[in-house]
């Protein structure tokens, strides 16, 4: 048995959106994930891929600064934020000091 060819969710430019929708760099993807800055810095230049528990680090790290996936297995990934606020306005902050 084999193990499916490319069940992956988050490609570079995936990414690279999700860490522009939450204005992080690649330090502080690095910071939050666990994952090398160099190993951040190669997926998304699409120098390599990444192993699924790099991966997973990675995907973590958006989901617990609020973001979601789709599109596992579809022509349609992508990166959106489930979180309305009151004021119909996505909010990823942890705080909602003004």
């Amino acid at each position: 048995m084999g193990q499916p060819e490319n069940d992956a969710i988050l490609s570079p430019a995936l990414c690279r959106a999700a860490r522009g929708y939450l204005d992080w760099t690649q330090a502080e993807l690095a910071e939050a994930s666990g994952v090398s800055r160099s190993t951040i810095r190669d997926f998304e230049g699409e120098r390599h891929g990444v192993h699924r528990a790099t991966e997973a680090q990675l995907r973590l790290a958006f989901e617990k600064a609020g973001l979601s996936f789709k599109g596992q297995n579809s022509e349609e990934p992508g990166v959106y934020c489930p979180y309305r606020g009151d004021d119909g306005r996505t909010d990823l902050s942890t705080s909602h000091d003004t």
